[in-house]
């Protein structure tokens, strides 16, 4: 039977909406005066309320966390995999109601929201098998009477921290990673969406997942977050967000030698050489430029194509920002949908302003009239340097698409910024393809596709776009210490 959750959506299963945080496998509600409200970015309309906690309930569940981890880090890799099957097994099956709660939530359109579901499903299933090979290793004795052990155990009791922008992928990598290694969790998701994190919280308890092992808290984001660095419980940290507040929660962490993962800001080049595949680039990266309304870390944003490429390039990007369809994400037409906030509608504004300013030129889509936060979809060519655009994130629907002419050129332009997470190049000559790839400073370079992140690889940034990495082997291991064992006999 179908059941309607919250205002404007119908939900095959409403348990999955949740208006409370979760905290040692109890749902603890608001009071009627101490909430924070979830709206519809692409209406402006009510959905939700959740808790607004503070330092005393994070404290509750950082406690939680720490009774429960004993008892889950003793569990065998194999039940702990048990459970986050079952996980998978349930978010599979309610695949389109986990995408309608996140695209009302956070505004991107609904096919968008769908892929971000079985993505997470993936990574929450990659991370149950691969828990089972945190292999150790033997190292060969020197004498004939001894052995030497390494092994890899759980750190601990984990504190995430994860943004608005992918409601469900970033807590499912969090999670996922950390209960498999054998850890337990407080993760603190963003306030303006909480609701698709309290569904897989929702879909853990119901697959068998014991309590205290994920706790979800929101609310007081300087409480909560002061609560959880300063904890001596809390053995590791795992944030996702701006540089900015990375370098804060880094700097609280070290106090009292915290582990740490961070994946930060970022300003993808793009660097589109004359002899590369212009249907395979526009296809490839353009497209993801305007995904989520360009609000991807790993968004390409500074676009830069060789002399003889540049005028067919330019002018294939700005035909398809012109042609995407703008408007609510729950329309099934809609290809793009509104930015997540007021704060990143104003921003953009700005920038492309700043832009202007400063000589750029400047086309632009179309967006629905009315409510909403919506900004059209954008293409500034020429920019110069000095235009803040080309040294802030934009982390908006606005691509800029510059010119270059030789190879030490583009490499120069790409390496510019103190950021490094993701970096794109378009060549079919392979020299070039070697060159590039050895050259650019990113913790990740794609050549010919806009596809960075699998579940079985390393996602993460060097310089100013964080230290660590979330996915692959090296993600899992971010959440266990390393024993040395000497044996004599």
């Amino acid at each position: 039977m179908v059941t309607k959750a919250f205002t404007g959506v119908a939900l095959q299963d409403s348990r999955l909406f949740r208006q409370a945080s979760y905290v040692d496998g109890v749902w603890v509600e608001s009071s009627a005066n101490d909430v924070l409200e979830v709206d519809n970015p692409a209406t402006g309309e009510i959905v939700g309320t959740v808790p607004r906690l503070g330092k005393a309930e994070t404290s509750r569940a950082v406690v939680a966390a720490a009774r429960a981890f004993p008892a889950w880090r003793k569990t065998t890799a194999k039940a702990r995999a048990v459970v986050m099957r079952r996980w998978f097994d349930l978010m599979m099956a309610n695949q389109e109601d986990l995408a309608r709660l996140m695209t009302t939530e956070q505004g991107k359109p609904l096919a968008e929201s769908r892929g971000e579901v079985l993505s997470s499903c993936e990574i929450f299933e990659w991370n149950a098998d691969e828990g089972r090979r945190l292999y150790g290793r033997i190292v060969p004795a020197r004498a004939r009477d001894s052995a030497q052990h390494v092994l890899r155990e759980p750190v601990g009791p984990v504190a995430a921290f994860t943004p608005w922008n992918f409601p469900a992928t970033t807590p499912a990598r969090k999670i996922s990673g950390a209960l498999a290694a054998g850890c337990t969790c407080v993760i603190k998701p963003a306030e303006e969406t909480p609701l698709t994190c309290l569904a897989l919280a929702a879909a853990l308890a119901d697959a068998g997942l014991p309590d205290g092992v994920l706790n979800v808290v929101f609310g007081d984001a300087a409480a909560i977050s002061h609560a959880l660095l300063e904890s001596p419980a809390i053995r590791k940290i795992s944030f996702t967000g701006s540089t900015r507040v990375g370098r804060m929660l880094a700097e609280h962490a070290g106090r009292t030698l915290k582990k740490a993962t961070l994946e930060l800001g970022g300003h993808a080049p793009v660097v589109v050489f004359d002899d590369a595949d212009m249907d395979r680039a526009v296809a490839q990266v353009v497209s993801l430029k305007y995904r989520n309304a360009g609000q991807i870390c790993i968004s390409p944003t500074r676009f830069v194509a060789q002399e003889k490429a540049f005028g067919e390039f330019a002018e294939r990007v700005q035909a398809y920002a012109g042609g995407l369809r703008v408007g609510p994400g729950l329309e099934e037409k809609t290809q793009m949908g509104p930015l997540a906030n007021q704060r990143r509608a104003e921003a953009i504004g700005e920038l492309v302003e700043d832009a202007l300013g400063a000589g750029s030129r400047a086309t632009a889509g179309s967006k629905p009239a009315g409510s909403g936060w919506f900004h059209a979809p954008t293409v500034l060519s020429d920019v110069p340097v000095r235009a803040r655009i080309m040294n802030e994130e934009p982390f908006g629907p606005v691509a800029v698409v510059n010119r270059f002419a030789r190879f030490e050129d583009a490499i120069a332009e790409a390496n510019r910024l103190p950021f490094g997470l993701s970096a794109f190049v378009f060549t079919r000559d392979l020299a070039t393809a070697q060159r590039a790839a050895a050259a650019i400073e990113s913790g990740m370079v794609s050549i010919n596709t806009g596809k960075v992140a699998w579940p079985e690889t390393p996602f993460g940034g060097v310089k100013d776009s964080g230290s660590g990495s979330e996915g692959g082997s090296e993600g899992l291991e971010g959440y266990t210490v390393t024993k040395s064992v000497s044996l004599a006999w």
